[in-house]
């Protein structure tokens, strides 16, 4: 199994915040997270407001933790709503099913991690995370 480098995610941080300035977005904050759920590495862009943090890590420890990005997991959650809020419970704040996180898998389909990323749209932010992904060589799941 390949390991998620912090050369890696510093590039898929990189590559994420150039697709976001080059969209327009507001600022981010971007959270990579290895395949146990821990930061790897995160940025923050001039502007983005104190939240960034919380809720890019929380989108990605999420889609990590349950094998699917986190907008399979806010589908689910409308499914399913007693548990998601039970499992947001149970995670102490560090679970948010919404729309913004993607996996990090290698070409053998295994998943390295995921990142999340806030501070636009549910689109917004998962098209950087892709976008980064892409760029380090790897796979969006």
């Amino acid at each position: 199994m390949t390991v998620l480098s912090l050369a890696t995610a510093q590039k898929i941080i990189d590559a994420a915040l150039a697709h976001s300035k080059s969209q327009g977005y507001k600022p981010m904050g971007i959270a990579v997270l290895d395949e146990a759920g821990q930061l790897k590495a995160f940025a923050r862009e001039d502007g983005a407001s104190m939240f960034r943090f919380d809720i890019a890590r929380a989108k990605a420890w999420g889609a990590v933790g349950m094998g699917a990005s986190s907008r399979v997991l806010a589908q689910r959650a409308k499914d399913n709503p007693n548990f998601f809020v039970s499992l947001a419970a149970t995670a102490e704040g560090k679970f948010l099913a919404q729309p913004g996180a993607v996996l990090v898998k290698n070409a053998a389909g295994e998943v390295l991690g995921a990142v999340g990323a806030s501070g636009g749209t549910g689109d917004e932010d998962e098209a950087i995370c892709i976008a980064g992904i892409e760029a380090a060589g790897l796979i969006a799941g």
